[in-house]
């Protein structure tokens, strides 16, 4: 049997900074991940520029059962140590918004950071991972190769967001077999669906963007909305999928800032001549302007023929369109995946389990689900660096 000093299972961006972190004069440590590539989400993460941290990292940009609980790791590994990384490793990048980082380049840079910066330890890919087992104070991960034997292991085998470039649901089933609890997951930062009475505005509409502004429980956001095939999409509508649930209705303000019945009611007393649809259309994008004239039967309607209950009707149509989505494009799309290991089995300052001395869980697969914009990432660092530096 082989022996190790701490074994790591999954080699996404979680699971090749421990490695880093957890390297020591005389420690073995060893990286294993069934697919033949390692961090194939950093890869394809931020459009390939890979959004690798946010600035305004905080608890409040995560949604967990435990809304304290990423605190600790958060602020001992900061997003100020990665940028570090990789200036350090000469990788240019820019803001893009919001306290959005991106490489210039390709995000393969960062993963070939991650490599450079494990040196020393072992990534053994292609390499199945059929079972982890206790015996005395040591584990034993079954392999296809052969049993190893480790002192310590960390579960970072993500979660379940895109099964295609293989996402498992593994970390899961080891935190139940130790008998730590699992809060109940579902696709996260994922597209929204409609039924077919929705999509007969959305689907004529595919592929417009506007600025639209949320509000749903806790979430809060303002950013671009894009109307699709299936639904709805754009970056707004991934922040708010986190915080909706099976059942709800959204408002959504396909208009910030506007009162668009006021708008109505000034140009129909100096325009009136004109239709409804052109007015519209001054307001919103001409083809969803079009869209809302068709759908309220005033595509071809004057302005002047509208009483004000009307054009009130359509502003609020704009102001606070009701949409009550059927579902999500699961986790075919999704970035994330919301729940996970439960951190109350957890040390949130090794990320430990309680009961479990030597095992721990970081990453995408504990209960800690952050943001859009490179939250997600910065909490794989930061977990990672607590498990690897324990």
């Amino acid at each position: 049997m082989e022996h190790v000093d701490l074994v790591i299972l999954g080699a996404g961006a979680a699971g090749l900074f421990c490695a880093g972190s957890g390297l020591a004069p005389g420690r073995r440590v060893l990286v294993l991940d069934h697919a033949q590539t390692p961090a194939e989400k950093i890869r394809i993460s931020g459009g390939g520029r890979c959004n690798f941290t946010n600035l305004a990292t905080g608890p409040d940009r995560f949604l967990s059962a435990n809304s304290r609980f990423a605190a600790s790791a958060l602020a001992r590994y900061a997003p100020g140590a990665f940028v570090g990384l990789v200036d350090r490793a000469g990788i240019a990048w820019h803001e893009k918004t919001q306290g959005q980082l991106f490489c210039d380049g390709k995000a393969t840079q960062i993963t070939d950071m991650l490599l450079d910066r494990m040196a020393g330890a072992e990534l053994r890919l292609g390499t199945r991972i059929d079972g982890v087992a206790r015996q005395g104070d040591r584990f034993v991960v079954a392999t296809p190769g052969g049993d190893i034997s480790a002192a310590r292991v960390v579960v970072a085998t993500g979660g379940k967001s895109i099964p295609k470039i293989g996402a498992t649901g593994l970390a899961y089933d080891l935190a139940r077999q130790f008998g730590l609890r699992v809060t109940a997951t579902r696709p996260a930062l994922v597209p929204l669906t409609f039924a077919e009475q929705d999509l007969a505005l959305c689907r004529p509409l595919a592929g417009l963007s506007v600025e639209a502004r949320i509000t749903h429980g806790a979430g809060r956001f303002r950013d671009a909305l894009l109307f699709t095939h299936r639904g709805l999409s754009g970056p707004v509508i991934l922040q708010i999928s986190s915080f909706w649930q099976a059942g709800e209705a959204l408002q959504i303000d396909l208009s910030p800032d506007r009162d668009v019945a006021a708008e109505l009611k000034a140009m129909r007393a100096s325009r009136g001549k004109g239709l409804v649809a052109t007015a519209l259309a001054q307001i919103l994008p001409e083809r969803l302007a079009q869209a809302i004239a068709t759908e309220a039967g005033l595509a071809q309607a004057r302005l002047a023929d509208q009483p004000n209950p009307r054009l009130e009707a359509l502003g609020a149509r704009v102001n606070r369109w009701q949409v009550r989505p059927v579902g999500t494009e699961g986790y075919r799309t999704a970035e994330v995946t919301h729940g996970g290991v439960d951190t109350r089995d957890l040390d949130a300052k090794t990320m430990q389990a309680r009961q479990v001395p030597g095992l721990s869980f970081i990453g995408e697969c504990v209960d800690v689900t952050g943001w859009l914009g490179g939250y997600n990432f910065q909490w794989a660092w930061a977990s990672a660096d607590a498990a690897g530096r324990a």
